[in-house]
């Protein structure tokens, strides 16, 4: 199965720098790491070590792991549409003076999208590679500190050739 993930990113000829080629990376990763992940509860507790010393207050690797699934979802599937958002968030219990309130403030939003400047948007854009390439490396990471504590054989991976390039 995970050979599938990993044959079908290596098929889409995208550009190398692309957006979507980077959002398969982070997919394939993801996908990888759950399928190699079998015991989710054994990352409580356990901490990335950064130059052979564990981060004060870092998340642990459960945290890593939860965080890293649900952000793939998001990637895969695209964000819940904003009123679906609020209703979610709201508990879906909203009167008639929260919806004015709600119509009011998104008559505000567009005004305020509408003079969005063009360098903002490339500017916050064109990080998102660099964010999605970080969250392929966690995942990595997740996934063989994993490997590690069940004493599994660590697998090579071409992502740290991928992003060194």
């Amino acid at each position: 199965m995970e050979a599938k993930a990993t044959m079908q990113m290596l098929t889409k000829c995208y550009r190398r720098n692309c957006l979507l080629t980077v959002m398969d990376q982070y997919s394939a990763m993801v996908c990888n790491m759950k399928q190699l992940v079998m015991i989710p509860s054994l990352l409580w507790d356990v901490h990335l070590s950064v130059h052979g010393h564990q981060a004060a207050g870092a998340p642990d690797l459960y945290n890593y792991f939860t965080m890293l699934k649900t952000i793939c979802v998001d990637v895969e599937h695209g964000l819940l549409p904003w009123e679906e958002w609020k209703a979610k968030v709201a508990g879906g219990k909203a009167d008639e003076a929260e919806n004015e309130a709600a119509e009011t403030e998104e008559a505000e939003e567009e005004r305020v999208l509408g003079q969005l400047d063009l360098e903002a948007f490339h500017l916050h854009f064109s990080s998102l590679p660099h964010i999605l390439t970080h969250l392929t490396l966690k995942a990595e990471e997740v996934t063989r500190k994993y490997q590690e504590i069940m004493g599994q054989p660590i697998e090579a991976s071409d992502s740290r050739k991928a992003y060194s390039t």
